[in-house]
């Protein structure tokens, strides 16, 4: 299997429900480093994986959809505790869904998967890896 990394960052604020969050019941910040892995079993007619310039260009602006935004305040995630593994999710998806819709180059209907990490710290982190 074959794959490539391209790298964001995003900056939120949220806030949990539920007594296992402790603290972070209370509004607070998150910066992740968030990695997004492109997979497929053989490269396709030009040797790679996907473009990395379009991959990069289209978690960008994923990432840009959330970057510096209270997530509580956003009516997609009402009543959603939007956990690291969550937006993990969510990112994900939302990058599944420009592959389908072309938007990473006729290549990329090539992939066979996609895995989403958030970095929380340099100790801590987690992801959603999904087929496509």
């Amino acid at each position: 299997m074959f794959s490539i990394t391209v790298r964001d960052h995003l900056m939120i604020a949220h806030s949990f429900r539920g007594e296992v969050f402790g603290p972070a019941q209370r509004l607070h910040g998150a910066t992740f480093l968030v990695d997004a892995t492109f997979r497929r079993a053989e490269l396709d007619a030009d040797n790679i994986v996907v473009d990395i310039g379009l991959a990069t260009q289209q978690l960008n602006a994923v990432v840009g959809e959330l970057n510096y935004r209270n997530l509580d305040e956003d009516p997609a995630f009402a009543g959603i505790n939007t956990s690291t593994e969550f937006l993990a999710k969510v990112i994900a998806d939302r990058l599944a869904d420009r592959v389908a819709a072309g938007e990473l180059g006729e290549g990329a209907r090539g992939l066979s998967g996609l895995t989403v990490t958030l970095h929380e710290s340099h100790i801590a982190w987690a992801s959603y890896e999904r087929d496509l």
